[in-house]
């Protein structure tokens, strides 16, 4: 079960933390693998994941933030994954930390672009494509700030609860031609990028607290809720939203 062999997957921010854990899964399962990135670490990333051999991992630099930039880089994933694409993955994301009353519109704005409208905008253009192969997994990355207010994140909370609602909906339009779109609202992980944070209880410990499961998440959690996902016994699986948060929201 849950072999994507011979599959052609596209993740944004694969070059690095969660969204390189996901393109890593992808690549471990048998998929043929895009990492788009603003930066030539999407092609070095691609270079590491494939060093094992097994189907080829690609590198494709666009700006997410940029229309134009944004359909180029699609198209020219699309291209090496030779017109097809099969699974899309909407990891890449930005934060920027303000009071509310404080929150600059120039942040609100580029928050929007990265975390929102490019989500929109990979999913038209995939969705056009996965409509005529009559199958296709859209996955896109909300937050626990998609349930939660959270503090200090205006934009971040509010571009990550529109992803939410706007997955419900298109998951209800492109149902009838096979795709399904769902969401995953990574909990609070243990990876390079937190693992200061996580380590040091005086600031971290409230947020351990309140995991029922009583440890912070690791990249392998992840893994396995993107790869069930993508995967054809995911089929009856669309618009939901996915926790992988140790029970946090439930807490």
């Amino acid at each position: 079960m849950f072999d994507l062999t011979g599959r052609k997957a596209i993740v944004t921010g694969g070059n690095r933390g969660l969204g390189r854990a996901i393109a890593e899964a992808y690549h471990e399962q048998g998929a043929e693998v895009v990492i788009i990135s603003t930066s030539e670490t999407s092609q070095r990333a691609a270079k590491e994941i494939a060093a094992d051999g097994g189907a080829p991992v690609h590198g494709v630099i666009c700006d997410l933030s940029d229309r134009e930039s944004l359909r180029q880089g699609f198209h020219e994933a699309l291209d090496l994954l030779d017109g097809r694409v099969d699974i899309l993955v909407n990891n890449a994301g930005i934060n920027r930390n303000h009071t509310s009353q404080d929150f600059p519109a120039e942040d609100w704005d580029e928050i929007r672009r990265v975390n929102y409208d490019a989500v929109f905008l990979m999913s038209q253009l995939a969705a056009d494509v996965m409509r005529e192969q009559k199958y296709g997994r859209i996955i896109n990355m909300a937050s626990l700030l998609s349930v939660i207010g959270g503090r200090m994140s205006l934009g971040y909370a509010a571009a990550k609860g529109g992803v939410v609602q706007m997955s419900k909906a298109m998951s209800n339009d492109w149902a009838p031609y096979g795709i399904t779109v769902n969401c995953i609202a990574p909990g609070y992980m243990n990876t390079d990028m937190n693992k200061d944070y996580c380590a040091d209880l005086s600031r971290s410990g409230h947020l351990l607290a309140r995991i029922p499961v009583g440890r912070w998440g690791i990249s392998e959690d992840l893994q396995a809720a993107s790869v069930f996902l993508a995967s054809e016994e995911a089929a009856y699986v669309t618009g939901i939203l996915l926790p992988v948060d140790g029970g946090f929201l439930a807490w």
